[in-house]
């Protein structure tokens, strides 16, 4: 059975970065495009992103077997350590990966876990 986990991130960008485009590579190497139809095929997820000065604070909510935990986060870690996304205008985007690991569920995205878990 499905269960929520969490995965945060901090990466560096230069303010022209377009904050959204970590979260495209994550979806990019969980699903193989940002843009795909439902359901995700490995893990139901979410991606805020919150920018601080030059970093963008990233935290991952997603769904998944305990059994693939490890592979979901080594993806989000893989797509994030690619440090670049070609944008759909043909802008790439470019950060460096500062930090990354497991989080822990908040009382606030109790809703949102139950709905991915569902996914």
């Amino acid at each position: 059975m499905r269960q929520a986990f969490v995965h945060e991130a901090v990466v560096g960008m230069a303010p022209d970065g377009d904050a959204g485009a970590p979260g495209a590579a994550i979806t990019v190497a969980l699903c193989g495009h940002w843009e795909h139809e439902p359901p995700c095929p490995l893990a139901p997820h979410h991606t805020a992103a919150e920018r601080v000065g030059g970093e963008v604070r990233l935290r991952v909510l997603f769904a998944a077997e305990p059994a693939a935990e490890a592979e979901v986060r080594g993806r989000i870690d893989a797509g994030l350590a690619r440090a670049c996304l070609d944008g759909p205008d043909g802008v790439t985007t470019r950060w460096h990966l500062k930090v990354a690991g497991p989080g822990v569920v908040r009382e606030d995205e109790a809703g949102p876990a139950e709905r991915l878990i569902q996914a």
